[in-house]
């Protein structure tokens, strides 16, 4: 498709392209750092009330120690380390100084245990982890499995981080109280955290090829479902990260608030939390619980964030927490939303909250992560994932013939190009083929454009529900149950019929204090949408299974339908 389509779109101040300077992702940081040195990198925030803060100066000062501490034990450029953290300062450690001396980070999510933390780590290759005590037990259970891979392991305290008094006095027991074990490991060898941060010697000046060295490798299902790392060079993530700030046209820089609560070890977290802010000043608010309305909105209120980046689920469930209307949230400026689809409903009512702007973007871990987004000033299209980022290209082509190219208004395959795409998957050539073709990147989600350039995804080719010949997409039911006065949440799925091949199901979370009927909802979706697309049954659940980012875990819901139709 022709840029003009959206770029005549684009709002005033938004280029059409920008340029990319040759460099590294931790040289982003050090011009960042040599520029706003005093200025808040980090904000720690164990509770509200209870936090330690980091200046540029001296989060640079500990990622050149760290840097050179990962050198003194051994390790080296191209080198594969895996990180093994929840949100904290020594995750943003750890990830630029490893990419400072030129090694490849591994991301791994703080909630893998057994097979799931065994697989990134061996498939990887990595010759270390780097963790935190509460989660390097996690790491001894598994150990039998690693050992013969030599690993070296670097482990830091929890309490490190936290201010002095804190950190010496109460942290641990508070830990305990929670289930988490904050002793050191004894199965394995491991070199302490703050160690590497004592003076170790200097190491020649590692050269970084921005468009050919691998940052990140960013475990994804892809679009096939089967695990696998998108490598992510340090080309593609600082592109995305300046892709960003000319999204932003408000942005100021060295003055943003960033709330960083989704997790960094995701693809939307290390970019739009993590590296876009810090690439221009901004200061990061952080905490290590799993986010949710009881740990952010006392952030909120403590410490005025001016950007919110976060998913849908969270969004909703602020706004319907009976607390978040006492606070005053206005300080929210811009809030990106990813991850999930986002509904008209929740994004209303968000903007009644804050009186800030929440946007819908879309992106995938192969493309670091952002390709779309709606804009922050002037018309926005709410329902539709916006327009393609400055330097990035976009097709929508044939489900039949992905040779050919469809038009406005016709649904097919989005595939997208750009400086942001990955350079491939890790030991996987077929995979890559698969989804890599011409410097396209076939993401294979269902999509349309409209007269102005703006896209919809219309849902994900595997998700596709056929009831009796005909295309139902799960989003379009999601967002007439998202209407109803008594639903807090939904998600549907295709199951097995008889007569019509596959009939729609939904599952609810109603909303506290209610009790929808299975008809009355039924009827409801009849009301707004054909009658073939609604639910034939409806099966009212407390929670629905998501990814630590919120993003509904459609695969789950099925695989217990599974379950419950085999049961005698």
């Amino acid at each position: 498709m022709d840029r003009s389509l959206w770029q005549k779109s684009y709002p005033k101040g938004v280029p059409d392209d920008i340029e990319i300077p040759e460099e590294s992702v931790p040289g982003m940081l050090r011009r960042t750092a040599s520029k706003y040195p005093g200025t808040d990198a980090v904000i720690f925030a164990l509770t509200p009330t209870v936090a330690r803060r980091w200046t540029y100066r001296q989060l640079w000062k500990d990622i050149v120690a760290f840097s050179r501490g990962l050198a003194a034990l051994g390790f080296k450029r191209r080198d594969r380390i895996a990180l093994y953290f929840p949100n904290c300062p020594q995750y943003l450690v750890a990830y630029y100084g490893a990419l400072r001396l030129g090694l490849t980070v591994v991301q791994v999510s703080p909630l893998y245990v057994g097979d799931d933390l065994v697989f990134p780590i061996t498939d990887s290759g990595a010759k270390g982890v780097v963790t935190i005590d509460v989660l390097s037990h996690n790491l001894e259970s598994v150990w039998p499995r690693l050992e013969k891979q030599g690993l070296k392991v670097v482990v830091s305290r929890f309490k490190d981080a936290a201010p002095f008094l804190v950190g010496a006095l109460f942290l641990d027991g508070a830990l305990r109280k929670k289930g988490l074990d904050p002793s050191p490991p004894t199965k394995f060898d491991f070199v302490p955290f703050k160690s590497l941060l004592r003076r170790n010697p200097t190491f020649a000046p590692v050269k970084i090829r921005p468009d050919r060295d691998v940052a990140v490798f960013q475990y994804t299902g892809g679009t096939t479902g089967k695990p696998k790392a998108a490598m992510l060079t340090h080309r593609n993530l600082v592109a995305n990260a300046l892709q960003l700030r000319a999204w932003d046209v408000d942005s100021k820089e060295g003055a943003e608030r960033v709330l960083s609560v989704i997790p960094f070890f995701h693809v939307y977290g290390m970019t739009v939390a993590m590296n876009y802010p810090l690439f221009f000043g901004g200061t990061l608010i952080i905490n290590p619980e799993k986010p949710s309305p009881e740990t952010v909105i006392p952030l909120i209120d403590r410490y005025k964030p001016t950007q919110f980046p976060g998913v849908p689920a969270l969004y909703n469930a602020i706004n319907n927490h009976p607390h978040a209307k006492e606070i005053d949230m206005s300080s929210i400026r811009a809030c990106l939303s990813g991850s999930a689809p986002l509904t008209v409903e929740i994004t209303k009512k968000f903007e009644q909250l804050t009186h800030g702007r929440l946007i819908e973007g879309y992106g995938l871990s192969e493309a670091s992560p952002v390709t779309h987004a709606n804009p922050l000033k002037g018309d926005r299209k709410i329902g539709s994932i916006g327009l393609p980022v400055p330097n990035t290209d976009m097709r929508v082509v044939s489900l039949e013939d992905p040779k050919k190219d469809l038009g406005v208004e016709e649904a097919g395959e989005l595939a997208v190009r750009g400086p942001q795409v990955m350079a491939g998957y890790w030991n996987q050539p077929d995979e890559t083929q698969m989804v890599l073709k011409d410097g396209w990147l076939y993401t294979g989600d269902i999509a349309k454009v409209d007269k102005d350039g703006y896209t919809y995804i219309v849902d994900r080719k595997k998700d596709i529900i056929l009831v009796g010949g005909f295309n139902v997409y799960p989003r379009e039911v999601e967002e007439v149950l998202y209407t109803h006065p008594d639903i807090l949440e939904a998600a549907v799925i295709g199951v097995p019929d008889d007569k019509l091949g596959e009939i729609v199901k939904a599952f609810v979370v109603a909303k506290p204090g209610t009790k929808p009927q299975e008809v009355d909802i039924i009827d409801f979706v009849r009301s707004h949408i054909a009658h073939f697309k609604a639910p034939r049954s409806v099966e009212f659940v407390d929670t629905l299974p998501k990814t630590l980012v919120g993003k509904v875990l459609r695969r789950e819901l099925k695989k217990a339908t599974d379950r419950a139709s085999a049961k005698p």
